[in-house]
């Protein structure tokens, strides 16, 4: 099928920023999104046109690398779905597709549809671990986790830190983010420790990148590609509000 792509380039020959126009006249519908990106590349190349850089790394949905906007929805049209797992079925001959990269003040452009998303790192390692000493590893199941607790715990683990959230948001929050990761080691008795230092840094760090604000619009949960619940949010306001209210910063 034949495809028109409108996509963002920034960066080497366009300092500015724009859209340029491609035309893909031969696009195999069981192609996935990233590769026919690849093939519109090698068109590029045998042109001597500066290829169209984007991010990717596992392409099986697992490591969140591939974050762009498609069509004004991060990660493209599909539920539950990364770019990278995104097929080419899903679109119509003739179909014109705008990609761009996330848009958000703390995830500035590097490249066409590279951006740097380092502010969920130090988000991370503000306080996103288990540092407090515990010996050898404990043997399976010696530490009692009731199953419910656990499984909210795996749920929230599931978050693999793409920044769809924060590209959905109006106020490009990081709030559902942060909360998976803050609700990850909260629901464990391993995290019970630095439980309450570690909301009020991360959440510090959070604002400090120059995040927005959660307005409760909940796109971030829509457009998750491992459906992250806004629930969590919930929980990291209560694991805020009682650690503040405690002021162990410390």
């Amino acid at each position: 099928m034949k495809l028109n792509l409108k996509i963002w380039r920034q960066g080497g020959n366009y300092k500015n920023g724009q859209f340029v126009q491609y035309e893909l006249p031969n696009v195999n519908p069981h192609m996935s999104f990233l590769e026919m990106l690849d093939v519109l590349n090698e068109q590029l190349v045998s042109k001597r046109e500066e290829p169209v850089a984007f991010e990717h790394d596992c392409r099986e949905g697992i490591c969140g690398t591939c974050s762009m906007v498609i069509d004004g929805r991060p990660h493209g049209p599909m539920k539950g779905t990364t770019t990278c797992q995104l097929h080419m079925r899903h679109y119509n001959d003739g179909d014109t597709i705008v990609i761009e990269p996330f848009r958000a003040k703390a995830f500035p452009v590097i490249k066409d549809l590279v951006v740097d998303r380092s502010a969920f790192d130090r988000i991370i390692q503000s306080g996103g671990y288990v540092s407090v000493n515990t010996g050898q590893a404990q043997d399976a199941n010696s530490i009692p986790v009731e199953k419910d607790q656990a499984g909210r715990s795996f749920d929230a683990a599931a978050c693999i830190g793409c920044g769809a959230c924060v590209a959905a948001c109006p106020n490009a929050s990081a709030m559902l983010f942060t909360s998976a990761k803050v609700s990850h080691l909260a629901l464990l008795p391993q995290g019970q420790v630095e439980r309450k230092r570690r909301v009020l840094k991360m959440v510090a760090q959070m604002d400090k990148e120059g995040f927005g604000q959660c307005s409760n619009v909940k796109a971030c949960e829509a457009e998750c590609p491992k459906e992250i619940s806004v629930s969590n949010i919930a929980r990291m306001n209560r694991e805020y509000a009682s650690a503040a209210f405690t002021n162990e910063s410390n």
